[in-house]
């Protein structure tokens, strides 16, 4: 373990922390099985998952923060350059100052990639961080909080909470009431919809700003020309994932009703043939797959692999990934958060169709497109949602250098990348005069009255006719 540093962690400099910080990758990586072990769970059944989807990501986080943060985070200086002629003689400086204490509301689904980015990227801003575990990841997170101390981060600014929602009650009370030493600045969550309205209600009243990555309904748009296997190679991908439980999941594909609509799910239907085993629905979320699973049949949808067990989910929890075919864009489970792998395939008489019933959902986290690269890139430049990716689906979140945060239910704010990194910061704006000429401190006499309407024409004139004008009236 290394020495502990004698400052405050925020009076470090942002070297020092973004060091300390990024050394974390080091007993992560040291203690992999560590991590593959207590990740294991009724969802994740695979170690492979872990170190994919969690380990690698966190670690070329905690990489970049490293490699990039001091940059990112850097103060401005601005001096002539670009400075109006009005603040003549004024010279600013722009930091980055921390928020001072964070709370981070963690997720269950990816308890090590999502939280350990968000508390990395909270400590080497030079934050305080109070991190508060999903219920059955209060061990996973005490060998992560671990990695930061053996990197050098000190006890007193990484502090685990209990996993109990009265934790972050007390937290955010504490703040309300203003205690001394307990006040939280910054509010952090990654959870459902339901939960982020939860927490707003206790931080409205304090004022406390808060980023909410909340839930998601995600659309797959598969456009004339698109390959049918790769499309059902992605979709699979991301069905299964986590036992379907990925925020960023496939939910809907929005396909012309057309042959290639039958092929598409006739090769969905097979490769997820190819899965002997059924997945663990979580439990919070068993009782809502069930009911949107059970209404959209008896509304229509055809079960296209026809395995759905309405009773061996209810009883078990256990359901094999299922295709909806024939959904309608209004159903209710085109709109519905569903943590499980199920995808409802949507026929449209025309493609692009798909841009508003995407933009009209209240869920706008992320989308994925299929199709010739000309094609695919207009329809992602028309899709009001947090992320898109163009042939391929959820994997380019994992690129440390990109934010991510959703549009309208999905939340607010962003985590992650550069972006994510500087919204755990707060500007703030030194600004110095040198010399004793103020332009503003000039008498407001007749003269004044006079000039100062022709400056600005002279400064801000269209072009050089107007410019001259202004010149010789001023002379003048």
């Amino acid at each position: 373990m290394q020495n502990r540093p004698a400052k405050p962690w925020n009076e470090l400099t942002i070297r020092q922390r973004c060091k300390m910080v990024a050394a974390a990758r080091f007993s992560i990586a040291r203690h992999v099985e560590d991590f593959t072990r207590l990740c294991a769970s009724e969802q994740r059944t695979d170690t492979l998952e872990t170190v994919t989807a969690e380990l690698f990501p966190l670690c070329d986080a905690l990489h970049y923060l490293g490699r990039k943060a001091a940059a990112i985070l850097r103060t401005r200086r601005l001096g002539v350059v670009g400075r109006p002629l009005w603040m003549w003689g004024v010279h600013s400086v722009v930091q980055r100052d921390p928020h001072g204490t964070v709370l981070i509301l963690g997720t269950w689904n990816y308890p090590l990639f999502l939280v350990g980015v968000q508390v990395a990227q909270a400590l080497a801003a030079g934050n305080r961080v109070r991190v508060k575990p999903a219920a059955g990841c209060e061990a996973l997170t005490r060998r992560l909080v671990q990695c930061f101390y053996d990197a050098g981060v000190p006890v007193d600014a990484l502090v685990q909470l209990d996993s109990s929602v009265d934790s972050a009650r007390q937290a955010l009370a504490n703040t309300a009431t203003s205690r001394c030493g307990d006040r939280i600045d910054l509010v952090v969550l990654t959870g459902s919809a339901n939960t982020g309205r939860k927490v707003l209600e206790q931080t409205a009243n304090s004022l406390i700003p808060t980023i909410l990555e909340l839930s998601g309904c995600d659309a797959v748009v598969v456009l004339p020309g698109a390959s049918v296997k790769r499309v059902c190679e992605f979709v699979k991908f991301g069905l299964t994932l986590n036992s379907g439980a990925t925020c960023i999941g496939p939910r809907r594909l929005f396909v012309e009703d057309s042959p290639i609509a039958d092929q598409l799910v006739k090769g969905l239907c097979q490769q997820l043939a190819a899965i002997d085993t059924p997945f663990t629905i979580h439990p919070a979320a068993r009782d809502g797959v069930n009911q949107a699973i059970t209404n959209s049949i008896a509304g229509g949808a055809i079960d296209a692999t026809s395995c759905f067990d309405a009773e061996m989910l209810g009883s078990s929890g256990r359901m094999s990934s299922l295709v909806l075919d024939r959904v309608c864009v209004d159903d209710a489970i085109a709109s519905a958060d569903l943590f499980a792998p199920v995808i409802s395939v949507i026929r449209l008489a025309n493609i692009n169709d798909a841009v508003a019933a995407i933009n009209g959902n209240r869920y706008r986290l992320a989308a994925s497109v299929f199709g010739p690269n000309r094609d695919a890139v207009m329809m992602a430049s028309q899709l009001d949602v947090g992320s898109v990716t163009i042939n391929d689906l959820i994997a380019p979140t994992a690129d440390p250098r990109v934010p991510f945060g959703g549009r309208g239910n999905s939340g607010f704010g962003v985590t992650r990348g550069d972006e994510g990194l500087l919204a755990m910061t707060v500007p703030k704006v030194t600004s110095r005069r040198r010399g004793s000429f103020a332009l503003h401190l000039l008498p407001r006499n007749e003269a004044t009255r006079q000039k100062l309407p022709i400056v600005l024409q002279l400064v801000h004139g269209k072009g050089i006719a107007d410019r001259w004008r202004a010149l010789r009236r001023l002379i003048s």
